[in-house]
C-alpha cells in the first residue's frame, strides 16, 4: 500500500514539475508564441488519441467517428463563444457539447456496435460525415461551409495541460476498474467474455460513448485555441491522423499514445521547412516505424514507475 502511494506521489510530482518547467520556459521567452500554440495543439491531439485508443486499443472496436464528435464540441464552444466572452459560458458549452456527443454516440452505438471490423469502420465514418454535412447545412447557426470565426481565445496551454492530465488519469482509472477489465476481455475474446456473463453490447457502447465525450472536449479546446472552425477541419482525414497516432504508439497503450502524439506533432512542425517533401518524409518515417515496430512504439505495454523502482531495488541488492 505504501509503495503504491509513493508511486502516485511520484506521478503527481512529475505532473507538477512538467507544469512548472513549461511555465518557466514560456515565461522566460525560451518557447515563443508559435511553440506555445504547437504544444497546446499537441495536447489536444493527445486527448483525441487517448479517446480513440480507448475505443480501438482497449475495447477492440474500429472507429472512424473521432472527427464528427470533435466537431460537435468545437461548434458548441464556437457558437456560445460568438455571443459570450465569459469563461464560465465556454465551459458550460464544452459540457453541453460533451453531453450531445455522448447522446449521439449512445444512439448510434447501440445498433452499429453489433457490427465488427470493416463494417463498423464504415458505419462510424458515415456517422462522422453526417454530422459534418448537418453542420454545413446549419444555416446562420453554423454559417455553413464558411464556418465561424472571431471565437474568443478561451484555450491556453495551461487549460490544455490540465485537461490532458484529467483525460489520462480518468482513462487509466477506467481501464483498471472492473468495467475496464470487462472491456479488455472483449478485446481479447468477445465470445469468451460473453460466455462469462459480460454484457458485451453494453460495455462496447460505454467505451464508445466515453471516447465520444473525450473527443468532444478536445474539439471545444480546439475551437478556443484556433479561434475559427469550419466543416473542412473535421473531415475523415482528421480521423485518419488520430488513427495514425494510436497505431504508431501502440494499440492499447495510453503512454505509447502520448509519446506518439508528441513525437509526430514535433516531427510535423520540424518538417514544415521542407515544403512539398514534408509529407513524403513524414510518411517514410511512419513506414520505417511500422516495419521495425509493427506493434507500435510500446505495443500494449504501459510505462510504469513501479518497474523503475523494482529495477533500482534489484540493482541495489
Amino acid at each position: 500500500m505504501k509503495k503504491n502511494f509513493k508511486i502516485n506521489l511520484t506521478w503527481l510530482a512529475l505532473i507538477v514539475a512538467g507544469y512548472l518547467l513549461l511555465s518557466l520556459l514560456i515565461g522566460g521567452g525560451v518557447i515563443n508564441p508559435f511553440g506555445v500554440q504547437t504544444i497546446s495543439y499537441i495536447g489536444i491531439q493527445i486527448i483525441l488519441a487517448v479517446a480513440l485508443n480507448f475505443i480501438m486499443g482497449i475495447s477492440g472496436q474500429f472507429s472512424f467517428g473521432t472527427a464528427g464528435f470533435m466537431a460537435v464540441g468545437a461548434y458548441a464552444a464556437a457558437i456560445v463563444g460568438m455571443y459570450s466572452r465569459y469563461y464560465v459560458h465556454f465551459y458550460l458549452a464544452m459540457f453541453a457539447g460533451a453531453v450531445v456527443a455522448g447522446l449521439l454516440a449512445l444512439i448510434v452505438g447501440i445498433p452499429t456496435l453489433r457490427l465488427k471490423g470493416d463494417y463498423l469502420a464504415i458505419a462510424t465514418l458515415g456517422v462522422s460525415e453526417i454530422i459534418r454535412i448537418l453542420i454545413m447545412n446549419g444555416g446562420e447557426l453554423t454559417n455553413g461551409a464558411a464556418g465561424l470565426s472571431g471565437i474568443p481565445r478561451f484555450t491556453n496551454w495551461q487549460t490544455v495541460y490540465i485537461f490532458v492530465v484529467l483525460a489520462v488519469v480518468f482513462t487509466m482509472n477506467f481501464i483498471n476498474s472492473t468495467a475496464g477489465r470487462e472491456t479488455l476481455s472483449i478485446r481479447e475474446d468477445e465470445i469468451a467474455a460473453e460466455s462469462m456473463g459480460v454484457n458485451t453490447t453494453k460495455v462496447k457502447v460505454i467505451a464508445f460513448v466515453y471516447g465520444a465525450v473525450l473527443s468532444s472536449i478536445a474539439g471545444s479546446l480546439y475551437a478556443g485555441l484556433i479561434g475559427t472552425v469550419t466543416p473542412k477541419d473535421f473531415t475523415w482525414l482528421q480521423s485518419v491522423n488520430i488513427i495514425i497516432i494510436v497505431v504508431f504508439g501502440g494499440l492499447g497503450s495510453i503512454t505509447g499514445t502520448i509519446i506518439a502524439a508528441i513525437a509526430l506533432g514535433f516531427l510535423n512542425v520540424f518538417l514544415q521547412d521542407f515544403g512539398s517533401l514534408r509529407m513524403i518524409i513524414y510518411s517514410l518515417a511512419l513506414i520505417m516505424v511500422m516495419i521495425f515496430r509493427p506493434g507500435g512504439l510500446l505495443g500494449t505495454k504501459e510505462f510504469k514507475l513501479s518497474t523503475l523502482f523494482n529495477k533500482k531495488t534489484k540493482e541495489g541488492r
